[in-house]
């Protein structure tokens, strides 16, 4: 007897400690943390970003050059067959990357000689002759910068240039007169489109001998540089 009494006092302690055990919640194993299940890609929220600035979609001011031009016996340079006026329109239009527009008579009804073609002039000045113009005019909406050149012919413009001025609304819009010339100079073309184009800016003009377009043709393109220069349209 005095052997199995320790041995029921053992086992009754053992009972005791594993049924505390159960009754405050805790067992043996070290515990170990909590792992949270990582949120669905969807529910993360997006991290604010700057909004992507646009691109440009334009490229500024639009330039044109309008200008009437004629071939045939010129004054001082022979029969041409590269009107002088067109000579100069186009380095313009390469200098700037503008377009162009020739304003080309609906019946071409001027002569091919000097003579003739001064004193067909003279008598449409005179009549105050509106020549009509070949074609649909153009839309000149998005237009911001025109130039307008044509040969001097009696100390003012080719009357189907005021066919031009009169049928064509450019208000707002910045005017730059050029003329080809034999030594009338711009004769006035800058005050004709001021008087045309009230509401209008006229810039400095530029007038070119005929002689100069025709046979030194990179003197007028120097000049034509230094203009377009000075007016901050050189491209």
């Amino acid at each position: 007897m005095k052997r199995t009494i320790p041995l029921l006092l053992a086992l009754a302690l053992l009972f005791a400690l594993c049924a505390c055990g159960k009754a405050d919640g805790t067992s043996g194993e070290t515990p170990q943390p909590t792992k949270t299940a990582a949120p669905a890609m969807e529910d993360v929220p997006e991290e604010p970003t700057e909004p992507t600035p646009e691109e440009p979609t334009g490229s500024g001011s639009k330039v044109l050059v309008v200008y009437f031009s004629r071939t045939g016996e010129q004054y001082n340079v022979g029969v041409i067959d590269h009107g002088n006026t067109a000579i100069v329109a186009e380095m313009i239009g390469e200098a700037t990357g503008a377009d162009l527009y020739e304003i080309l008579p609906a019946d071409d009804h001027y002569p091919m000689t000097y003579d003739e073609l001064t004193d067909m002039a003279l008598e449409e000045q005179k009549d105050g002759a509106r020549p009509a113009i070949a074609g649909e005019l153009p839309d000149l909406a998005d237009y911001d910068t025109i130039f307008i050149g044509a040969p001097v012919w009696w100390g003012d413009w080719p009357m189907i240039l005021y066919t031009f001025f009169e049928s064509t609304p450019l208000e707002g819009k910045t005017l730059i007169p050029f003329s080809t010339h034999e030594g009338s100079g711009l004769s006035g073309f800058d005050r004709s489109l001021a008087a045309a184009y009230p509401d209008c800016t006229v810039a400095e003009g530029l007038a070119v001998r005929g002689a100069d377009a025709q046979n030194d043709p990179e003197k007028v393109r120097a000049s034509v540089s230094a203009w377009l220069d000075d007016l901050g349209l050189l491209g």
